[in-house]
């Protein structure tokens, strides 16, 4: 059968027209290292023999034998190179000594799950007879029936998604009692993935998971498996608070490997990779093509099988947002050897079973070294010479790695980055905790910044302190369902129009982007064009269509600076970082040809801005750079905006990050600066820690835009350089040479030492210089005139039919406290008019449920227009705080220690009865009772109430600094 040196020789002779060998590098093969693991019980050395392993690697051994210490692990090592057996031989191992030993598989995707549990029923059938070990797998995909029985009864080795942990397990523990009473291992695997926004929620998760297995009193041992990263020990320590032993020299064996970078010169990567792909298929090598988007996963399958022939049935595209259904059919014909082509996102980046492979082409460079190295380690499992092509784009970083070959080769693993202090993520994490568990002040869970969120969280009434404040309590039972833990906003279904069918998803960032009306998607093979994007119920629907042209959404940014955090000197101004409020508006889209990419239309959207807070950087350029510039008759907006691709475009040279993640405004006068600036942040509300990571390489970040600039020869700018693929305004303007002249000037002085600013911050507005305080400050101002009001009505609800009639109920009395004389003012039905324009001298009239009763009440006797006063309705803070009512007489007894002397029907009684002078007595308690409330919240913070569990709590309050309006 031939191989991969078959085609490797079609391309040296010239077959592939177009398509230029930039450089090849041969990775040799490697021989497998042996080491042995003593102890073994017999029934599980005998299973292992029967399965074929009778050697370990010898990564695998010094893991194992660290795990049956106690020890936490994390094994490091290429793709292919037998970590599984590291976590199941200890577990196996256990459930033999003690059959009611339990463990917890944590996959990231369903189908790693799904070819876990193929490789523990195999084993489980091996060791049948001798020891009975049972395993399930518990996802979205388990009929409510085994959840029961699974539930009652858990297996010795539970397998699911962190998903499911986050939403099932968390907040029923008390239903899965038995099985963390008894859990001593949790395994967790591809722990790389666990990055960015993932990572900074699966941080919180694995935080609560230690928390609730605490409780039932189990510290169970972590066994992390990890793709080849240059931190992996820190980042499972900062998942999960364990500090494991750190495995990363692997002994597994490797077939040889070539690694070609092609420059597709005048073709395109796209069109390069499907001619690379047919003549693959046609000597019958297995290949799967990565690509860096949906839409182009689907158009190079698309087009690939256009032109395959015989050989169309042999391909298909992969990507997340299809089916599981679907994906799961993909990935088991792959591995049958049904399909010979497979054409993917990163979805297939992981270790899912798809056989053996000869060929990976990546369609431009995966954006780090780590998926590079992941990517390429699909192929040569079965010990075969193998190979890895990478096309390069037209974009600014490939081109600089096919100009720097030997730079590209010489690359190093990144860093995985989280970021668990992100506040938007850290909030809905700390309120799923509380309605797990209460809260206990003392917890270990609650570090600096988890401290100050649960004191937001209680402002806002999120979170309710005991009356002691030593333990917090949430409002909502099932928090967990408004936490995304891949994203942090709303996910959007996708439907066909007509027929209503289910097409797949995408989160809310992209569907503005991706989905808005009129906006061409690709599904399947299909050309859908978009109908409707709802955003109420965060449906999108699309007809199939058979359109000759893409589209491309305009945006227009602006952005604020909230916090400046730290600052270095530059030779050009400062490069600071902080927090950044961003709004960004698709305000249009372009229609452009599939062939020539020329442009049809411009059509506007009206769509409503994202808005959001988050980390970013920002270069400074002080005045005499921008008369330098424009003295050298340059365009300095456009050498800004370039300024800001470049450094965008390269930034994946120095962190773990692709540019997807980034955003970047450039402005040459920003409000807040009065100079030009160059904004870039992290795309994801609340930050992920990436432009923290960049700040401190600012130098070097400079330094890598430079070289990507200067060693392109085009004269103006190029897709090579400066040009972005997603830029919202169609890369207008740009200016390379100014923009090189600004990296010069950047470059003129290395970067000085930060200088931290913990507290506050200053930044220049229109009216001057401001303060920026990054705490809450009570207000000191002078006490304000308030009145208190209540009423009190001559009939009933059900007299005047019902209480939309409130207007025709009368007034008995009404009673005001006025806080300026310590009085209390009478006024009956007569003197509705004469009510208004007294209460019109106070800065804020207060009451309980004024808005919806008294209000419309008194608008039945009087022209006067009550909802134009100042108003602070008790009522309806509080029902915003909590999302549901409480009475006046409940929070006085619990918050002052006092009830109310009489109640509404009471009231009316007397009003028939004649008995006028205990209707304004009880009025003037209910007024007294009022304004006590008030005082005692705006003085401290909160009232007291008693919850659904028979805990009196807080509900935070902030009546001492809000304008309160109707």
């Amino acid at each position: 059968m031939p191989g991969v040196d078959e085609l490797l020789q079609q391309m040296g002779q010239g077959d592939l027209q177009g398509l230029s060998t930039v450089a090849v590098k041969e990775i040799p093969a490697r021989e497998a290292e042996f080491s042995g693991i003593e102890g073994l019980p017999p029934p599980l050395k005998q299973a292992l023999t029967e399965s074929g392993i009778e050697n370990f690697y010898t990564h695998q051994a010094r893991a194992v034998n660290l795990v049956r210490k106690g020890r936490s692990v994390v094994t490091a090592t290429p793709t292919a190179s037998g970590k599984s057996l590291i976590y199941n031989i200890p577990v196996l191992e256990s459930i033999i000594n003690d059959p009611a030993s339990r463990a917890l598989y944590l996959f990231p995707l369903k189908a790693l799950t799904r070819d876990q549990l193929t490789s523990l029923e195999e084993f489980a059938r091996l060791l049948a007879g001798k020891v009975h070990v049972d395993s399930a797998v518990y996802d979205g995909d388990t009929d409510p029936q085994a959840r029961a029985r699974i539930r009652s009864k858990p297996p010795n080795i539970l397998l699911t998604n962190p998903d499911m942990l986050h939403r099932s397990f968390l907040p029923y523990h008390r239903s899965w009692q038995k099985f963390f009473s008894a859990l001593k291992y949790i395994v967790v695997d591809e722990v790389h993935t666990y990055r960015g926004v993932m990572g900074s929620n699966m941080a919180w998760v694995f935080r609560r998971l230690r928390r609730i297995c605490a409780q039932y009193g189990r510290e169970p041992v972590f066994i992390f498996s990890s793709a080849t990263i240059a931190n992996p020990g820190q980042l499972c320590s900062a998942l999960t608070g364990h500090e494991p032993e750190v495995i990363q020299k692997g002994g597994a064996p490797a077939g040889k490997k070539h690694f070609l970078l092609l420059d597709p010169e005048m073709q395109g990567a796209a069109q390069s990779a499907i001619r690379v792909l047919q003549k693959a298929l046609e000597l019958g090598l297995r290949t799967i093509v990565y690509t860096q988007s949906r839409k182009m996963t689907e158009l190079i399958a698309m087009w690939a099988s256009q032109r395959a022939g015989r050989l169309k049935k042999y391909i298909s595209a992969y990507r997340a947002g299809f089916l599981p259904e679907q994906r799961r059919e993909i990935e088991q014909k792959l591995a049958s050897g049904e399909l010979l082509a497979v054409v993917s996102t990163s979805a297939l980046e992981l270790g899912i079973d798809i056989g053996h492979l000869d060929l990976c082409l990546l369609v431009g460079y995966p954006g780090s070294v780590m998926a590079t190295m992941q990517r390429g380690g699909r192929v040569g499992r079965s010990g075969r010479d193998s190979a890895i092509m990478l096309i390069g784009h037209e974009d600014a970083l490939d081109q600089y790695l096919l100009r720097n070959p030997r730079e590209f080769f010489s690359l190093e693993p990144e860093s995985a980055v989280i970021n668990p202090d992100n506040p938007s993520i850290m909030r809905r994490h700390l309120v799923c905790a509380a309605a797990e568990k209460p809260i206990a002040l003392q917890e270990m869970m609650l570090d600096n910044e988890a401290g100050k969120c649960i004191k937001s969280l209680e402002k806002d009434g999120e979170l309710l302190a005991s009356r002691d404040r030593s333990f917090y309590y949430t409002r909502a039972r099932y928090p967990h369902k408004d936490v995304d833990l891949r994203g942090t906003g709303q996910t959007y279904n996708i439907f066909e129009h007509s027929t209503g069918e289910y097409l797949g998803e995408v989160d809310g960032v992209r569907a503005f982007k991706e989905t808005h009306p009129g906006a061409v998607y690709l599904h399947m093979g299909e050309t859908y064009v978009v109908q409707d994007l709802d955003l109420e119920t965060f449906a999108v629907y699309a007809a199939k269509s058979e359109a000759n042209y893409y589209t491309r959404p305009i945006t227009e940014k602006y952005t604020e600076i909230v916090e400046v955090q730290a600052t270095r000197a530059t030779a050009a101004g400062e490069l600071c970082l902080g927090r950044l409020k961003v709004t960004e508006h698709v305000s249009a889209y372009e229609k452009r040809l599939v062939r020539g990419q020329a442009r049809i239309g411009l059509i506007p959207l009206d769509l409503p801005p994202l808005v959001f807070e988050t980390q970013g950087m920002w270069f400074t350029l002080d005045s005499q750079v921008r008369r330098d510039v424009e003295d050298r008759r340059l365009h300095f907006m456009g050498g800004l905006h370039a300024l800001e691709h470049g450094l965008i475009g390269c930034m994946p040279l120095i962190i773990l990050t692709d540019r997807n993640d980034l955003g970047g405004i450039a402005s040459p006068v920003h409000e807040q600066l009065h100079k030009g600036a160059v904004f870039i942040y992290d795309g994801t509300p609340g930050g992920i820690g990436l432009c923290r990571q960049a700040f401190e390489l600012g130098d070097r970040l400079v330094a890598r835009a430079m070289g990507i600039l200067s060693s392109c020869t085009c004269e103006n700018g190029c897709p090579g350089c400066i040009h972005s693929p997603k830029c919202g305004s169609g890369n207008r303007p740009l200016d390379k040479e100014a923009a090189m002249h600004m990296l010069a000037v950047l470059a003129g002085e290395r970067c000085g030492e930060a200088k931290r600013k913990d507290v506050s911050c200053r930044i220049e507005t229109d009216e001057g210089s401001m303060e920026i305080d990054s705490g809450y400050t009570k207000s000191d101002q002078a006490e304000l005139p308030y009145a208190v009001l209540d009423i009190e009505t001559r009939y009933s609800a059900q007299e005047v039919g019902g209480w939309g009639n409130c207007h025709r109920m009368g007034v008995s009395f009404a009673v005001v406290f006025d806080s300026r004389n310590q009085e209390f003012v009478t006024f009956d039905q007569e003197q509705a008019a004469d009510l208004g324009s007294f209460l019109e001298d106070f800065s804020l009239v207060v009451g309980f449920n004024l808005l919806k009763f008294d209000y419309r009440v008194l608008q039945g006797l009087s022209d006067y227009d009550f909802s134009s006063l100042p108003t602070l309705d008790m009522l309806r803070e509080i029902e915003a705080r909590l999302g549901h009512r409480l009475s006046l007489d409940h929070l006085a007894r619990h918050t002052l220690g006092t009830n109310k002397s009489a109640n509404g029907l009471m009231a009316l009684k007397w009003w028939k009865e004649g008995e006028l002078d205990k209707i304004v007595e009880y009025c003037r308690q209910d007024v007294s009772v009022t304004r006590d409330l008030y005082l005692f919240g705006r003085d401290k913070g909160y009232l007291l109430f008693k919850n659904k569990a028979g805990k009196k709590v807080r509900i935070p309050v902030s009546w001492q600094d809000t304008a309160f309006q109707v």
